[in-house]
């Protein structure tokens, strides 16, 4: 492991478990009044059955739709009323809800949390069920189908992991799965996930360690204990997709655009990091490389972007795309894009070229790490994904540790013609903006 740098500051933190299993960590951080409540539970859609795609999202908005002692989206409105915020999001491996309060709120943000994980289900009902599936109906409209470009996301897992991995999908699931969804399916669901034993509990801000782990015990102590937690689907994949796939798509947008994807090492890995200092190189901002090439030199590209997603189970995911200018098109953009990744397979990045990804690396993690949020929402991920809260103390060394070999050796590993998924949008007729 990479030494820490001194002159990074150490997020310090106390770890406990309470006898349901629940895991707790606590950050004091007196800078401002404020505290973050950050709750991952480990399911996300990854663990979901097939049939049943989108339920972890499903209940992202449930865990709003009231509980024993908080009527019908009263959890929302009685956080803001406290001077809060709060939300919720569904990602592949898990699920989280948080909230930002006055420090002297930390007992109220715990109640809420735990009175939802203890009696959800006296909140459900079939109208409950009916009015949260056309909800996520709509939002899948808005965001996916119904965008331009907005089914890439769901096109390109589905062709960089086979159908039986679980990341062959995505969390926003399915139309007809989420029809077909009944009150005992999520009932069910709940049962078997939402479980003090399945979750961590991360509490940052400007509150005392002792009072604080004391009301967590209050709280979230008589919840029981689940156990027995269903095995997700198997993720095994290979380290190559094995071919190249390919598929053009006439939609209603305005522009060609090309999407390509590389399926890559697991979020945690050496390799990983070097792809994420490798994302500031190709497309951090006006500098990198594929900016600087196609959208201000060449102008063959409206705009440009590339990245990993962390994604756990075996495998993950580098994603990019770049749209044509009206007097361009898509085999062009594609062909430049693919030409600066290969250039990436023959020769190392320069110094400075590493350099000013890693300052950009550094920015970002030091700005995040003075958040309580962010701070909160990192202890959760570590300890859920590795069992390694302090893992928030080492990563940005790891960043650091990024040299331009293990760039150049992560590159021809990923950047194959037998690892990519190309999806090329096109416009439909009368659609397109003209030169």
């Amino acid at each position: 492991m990479p030494d820490r740098d001194p002159d990074v500051p150490t997020i310090t933190f106390t770890e406990r478990r309470l006898d349901n299993g629940l895991r707790v960590m606590v950050s004091e951080d007196h800078l401002a009044p404020v505290v973050a409540i950050n709750l991952w539970y480990k399911v996300g859609s990854r663990h979901e059955t097939p049939g049943r795609t989108g339920f972890a999202h499903l209940f992202e908005h449930f865990m709003f739709q009231g509980s024993r002692h908080v009527s019908k989206a009263e959890h929302m409105s009685i956080v803001q009323s406290a001077g809060g915020v709060n939300n919720a999001t569904t990602f592949f491996d898990r699920t989280n809800y948080f909230e930002t309060l006055p420090s002297h709120q930390l007992e109220l943000g715990l109640w809420l949390e735990a009175d939802r994980m203890a009696t959800l289900l006296d909140a459900l009902s079939q109208d409950n069920l009916d009015n949260q599936r056309e909800v996520v109906k709509n939002e899948k409209r808005q965001s996916y189908d119904n965008r331009p470009y907005g089914t890439f996301y769901e096109k390109l897992m589905a062709a960089v992991f086979p159908e039986v991995h679980p990341y062959h999908h995505t969390p926003i699931g399915s139309m007809e799965d989420l029809d077909a969804a009944n009150v005992d399916d999520v009932v069910s669901f709940f049962r078997t996930w939402y479980a003090p034993d399945n979750a961590v509990l991360s509490i940052v801000g400007d509150i005392d360690e002792g009072p604080a782990l004391r009301a967590v015990e209050r709280f979230f102590g008589p919840i029981p204990a689940a156990g027995g937690f269903p095995t997700p689907p198997p993720s095994d994949a290979s380290p190559l997709i094995g071919k190249e796939v390919r598929e053009v798509v006439p939609d209603m947008v305005p522009l060609e655009r090309v999407h390509l994807g590389y399926r890559i090492p697991a979020f945690g890995t050496p390799e990983f990091d070097a792809l994420e200092v490798l994302s500031q190189i190709l497309a951090g901002g006006k500098g990198s490389r594929l900016h600087r090439h196609l959208v201000r030199e060449r102008r063959i590209a409206q705009d440009v972007a590339a990245f990993a997603l962390p994604l756990v189970a075996g495998a993950s995911i580098y994603a990019g795309w770049v749209t044509a200018r009206p007097e361009s098109d898509a085999a062009t953009v594609e062909a430049a894009f693919l030409a600066e990744l290969e250039r990436l397979t023959a020769e190392p990045v320069t110094d400075d070229e590493l350099a000013r990804a890693q300052a950009l690396i550094e920015s970002s993690e030091l700005g995040a790490l003075g958040r309580v949020d962010e701070v909160a929402d990192r202890l959760s991920m570590y300890a859920t994904y590795f069992d390694r809260p302090a893992l928030i103390n080492e990563q940005l060394a790891r960043y650091r540790a990024v040299d331009a070999t293990a760039i150049l050796e992560v590159a021809r590993q990923v950047f194959r013609e037998d690892n990519r998924a190309v999806i090329t949008y096109v416009p439909a007729a009368g659609h397109g903006v003209a030169a």
